[in-house]
């Protein structure tokens, strides 16, 4: 994806200061949450190209989700959510820092060799550092593809406690690995070796994280559970795979592509994979009854990007993008609106519904509130937990992404919604309110909105060295 250059290199491992990093902020004597063991736990689900639509709460019709859809009837639905970037490493920098793409220092997907991707710089502050200083275990368990293994941008450099998973996304297009990291140390997965599939790397990540909960039960806890389903490769068990088999008419077999696994049955393994992971959900929400710390644990559920379109998956087909245009890698609708679901027993009302407008960097302030905890680095993002209590909510005066690869810029603010084709020297126009679809380019019709979107996506993106807009070469 480029070379590493020795300003980039030294940025990577910490030499360099970014403006926005943490600061050696101290919070000084006990924390928070070490001083109140009732402090609220939370777990993050994040699942991997997830659509806006393929969830049967948000409209899914081909297959059920009965225990997302549980979550959703017990807690709050948002409509208006927004993922951090159109592509993972990006979206995931915004989720952990709370600086959108136009600000963060990962930018787009940046392939290291022979493991892993660009590392964030050793100082830069995540939410996981800031839980950690209001006294709660940080648990990663999943994906990262923010720096390579033992590199500044490790997790456990990054503010986590513990961590078991895939370190790199290139690595996570594979759901039987012969490896997965513990820690800083490989762990080897003997039923996978040799090109054998015995072991789906999804269950593994789903018993960890039950094991996880159960460890920390009497304590405060983080858990950062980023799942890779249902990303790339088109692979399941044979027991989720078998109930769809004839299910979506006649299917187009894969053949593997870049390591992906031939599937001759796409579609009923994509609905496999999501169901599922569906039933893990239901188990991790069980355990939390079990051991009677469910009214105290705020669960959120929600996807990286919009639909993929690899491993043979259609999202045509199931309307993944829930009507909306565009899929991953695109700054259209369908590529970066998703769902997003919180429960919060006694605290979110449960099944409402929230059309807040909201976006991953929003999370590590709203962590930050719920914690008790104080932030002190600068955040793109406001706190969702007045939304989330029913309350009023402060609104955000614009969201902003922007996506190198493509040389593109967008803009939400209220219902305008601009995206600027840099190359092209275009900038389409829609209002969301009267048109989600974006059907309707309405920047010759309003061309006074147009400029004005045009000025905030200047002010908005600082130039990155990395990921350099093409205005920047």
């Amino acid at each position: 994806m480029g070379k590493l250059n020795r300003r980039t290199f030294l940025k990577s491992i910490g030499a360099a200061a970014a403006g926005y990093a943490a600061g050696g902020c101290t919070t000084g004597g006990m924390t928070a949450a070490s001083k109140n063991a009732s402090a609220p736990n939370i777990i993050y689900v994040l699942v991997d190209d997830l659509g806006y639509g393929d969830l049967s709460c948000y409209g899914q019709k081909h297959f059920n989700t009965p225990n997302i859809d549980k979550l959703a009837s017990q807690g709050m639905k948002f409509t208006n959510h927004y993922s951090g970037s159109t592509v993972c490493a990006p979206s995931r920098c915004t989720l952990m820092t709370g600086l959108h793409t136009g600000h963060c220092f990962i930018r787009g997907n940046f392939e290291m060799q022979p493991e892993g991707q660009l590392a964030m710089p050793k100082n830069t502050e995540t939410v996981a550092k800031l839980l950690k200083r209001a006294g709660y275990k940080t648990g990663l368990i999943g994906k990262w593809g923010l720096g390579w293994p033992k590199s500044s941008g490790d997790p456990l450099n990054q503010g986590f406690d513990y961590f078991y998973g895939y370190n790199c996304q290139r690595h996570a297009h594979t759901y039987y690995p012969e490896y997965l990291w513990r820690n800083n140390q490989k762990e080897i997965i003997e039923g996978n070796l040799q090109g054998k599939t015995n072991v789906y790397s999804h269950d593994l990540l789903a018993d960890d994280a039950l094991k996880f909960v159960e460890d920390n039960k009497s304590n405060p806890f983080f858990l950062y559970l980023a799942l890779t389903i249902p990303h790339a490769s088109m692979a399941v068990p044979k027991d989720s795979l078998e109930p769809f088999i004839g299910k979506f008419g006649e299917e187009k077999p894969y053949k593997s592509e870049g390591g992906y696994r031939n599937q001759p049955h796409p579609k009923a393994a994509f609905a496999g994979m999501v169901t599922r992971m569906d039933k893990d959900i239901g188990r991790l929400t069980s355990k939390l009854e079990e051991l009677g710390i469910a009214d105290n644990t705020v669960v959120i559920f929600t996807s990286d990007n919009g639909p993929h379109s690899e491993g043979g998956h259609v999202p045509a087909y199931f309307n993944s993008s829930g009507g909306l245009r565009g899929i991953k890698r695109d700054l259209y609708e369908g590529g970066i609106r998703v769902p997003f679901i919180a429960k919060w027993p006694k605290v979110v009302p449960a099944g409402t519904e929230s059309p807040h407008i909201s976006a991953f960097w929003d999370f590590l302030p709203t962590a930050a509130q719920i914690a008790g905890q104080p932030i002190a680095v600068r955040t793109d993002g406001i706190s969702m937990l007045p939304a989330l209590k029913g309350q009023k909510q402060p609104a955000h005066k614009y969201l902003y992404w922007e996506f190198r690869p493509r040389g593109t810029q967008a803009i939400r603010m209220r219902n305008w919604k601009a995206i600027k084709f840099i190359k092209d020297g275009r900038t389409e126009l829609y209002n969301l309110d009267k048109d989600p679809t974006e059907s309707n380019d309405l920047s010759k019709t309003y061309p006074d909105v147009t400029a004005r979107m045009e000025q905030i996506m200047l002010k908005a993106h600082e130039p990155s060295d990395e990921f350099p807009l093409p205005f920047d070469l």
